[in-house]
């Protein structure tokens, strides 16, 4: 069935009680608290984070599979739509902080930190007193040589062939945006499909370069303020283009299903704008990470 909307712009949708959000916030809960004591190295922590991510997607699964009844009922009109991307902007702008957030950390370590321990400016006494010394070149793992020495994963190998992975899937991704808004179908399919397959390749060469990092170059997340950084922002990003591999995917389907008209497809649109998000935010990485 068309995605079509409701022919009452005046009338405001009211879904009905929902135990979703409730369930949802137990699901996180104990994501968190698994993910937390994993990292802290208790015996059950893995197991906790891992019944809270399979609580957390049942949810979704099941959540967003109401919304989607909803919509393909007819039951939405302008007002819904104009909601929903007021939502989605938001929290596209909550991930942009989330992400400023880690990369303020890198900034405030490499132009602050690292020169007052490398006993510059006002960090002379610091340098005296605690490391006399040390020698504040990025990248470091600290003056403590926090997780041993490590070398570091060359900006022109895996990193620049994922750049151009992400940078190719913005246009094909675009591409089926703009065969969808013409309504031909089997064409947004394939691009769809194209972009998707991109998103996969991204991340199986994500975990490739991790799993060097780990075994030959002593790359971790215990690797002094340079690892963690690296870790921090490589692997959020990894779950963001998973997340969004993961809609993408959904809305391929949606599209073989008929959800879609050239006129109204915001969940598509929706997700294209969470995946340009993804790539603006890798090239961000790709530049302040592995470049400089």
């Amino acid at each position: 069935m068309a995605q079509t909307h409701s022919q009452d712009a005046d009338v405001y949708f009211v879904p009905a009680q929902s135990k979703w959000p409730f369930v949802g916030s137990i699901a996180m809960f104990v994501l968190m608290i698994g993910v937390a004591s994993w990292l802290n190295d208790a015996a059950w922590g893995k197991w906790t984070f891992l019944v809270g991510v399979v609580l957390l997607a049942a949810t979704l699964f099941m959540w967003f599979g109401d919304v989607i009844r909803e919509s393909v009922a007819g039951r939405y009109n302008g007002q819904v739509d104009v909601s929903f991307r007021m939502g989605m902007v938001w929290f596209i702008f909550s991930e942009v902080m989330f992400f400023a957030a880690f990369f303020g950390a890198l900034f405030y370590t490499r132009t602050f930190s690292l020169p007052w321990l490398g006993g510059q400016g006002d960090g002379v006494m610091t340098n005296a007193l605690l490391w006399e010394g040390y020698s504040a070149g990025w990248p470091t793992n600290g003056p403590a040589m926090v997780g041993g020495t490590f070398q570091t994963i060359p900006a022109w190998g895996l990193p620049l062939i994922n750049t151009l992975i992400l940078l190719t899937s913005g246009v094909t991704l675009t591409i089926g945006h703009h065969a969808l808004k013409a309504a031909q179908r089997g064409t947004v399919l394939l691009w769809l499909g194209i972009t998707v397959l991109l998103g996969l390749t991204f991340l199986y060469f994500q975990v490739t370069e991790y799993a060097h990092a780990y075994h030959a170059l002593n790359l971790t997340l215990g690797s002094g303020i340079y690892g963690s950084t690296f870790f921090m922002l490589t692997g959020f990003h990894g779950a963001h283009v998973f997340l969004g591999t993961l809609m993408l995917a959904i809305m391929w389907l949606r599209v073989l299903k008929g959800h879609f008209t050239k006129d109204h497809h915001f969940a598509f649109e929706a997700a294209a704008w969470y995946w340009h998000f993804v790539d603006v935010v890798w090239l961000a990485l790709f530049l302040f990470v592995y470049v400089l």
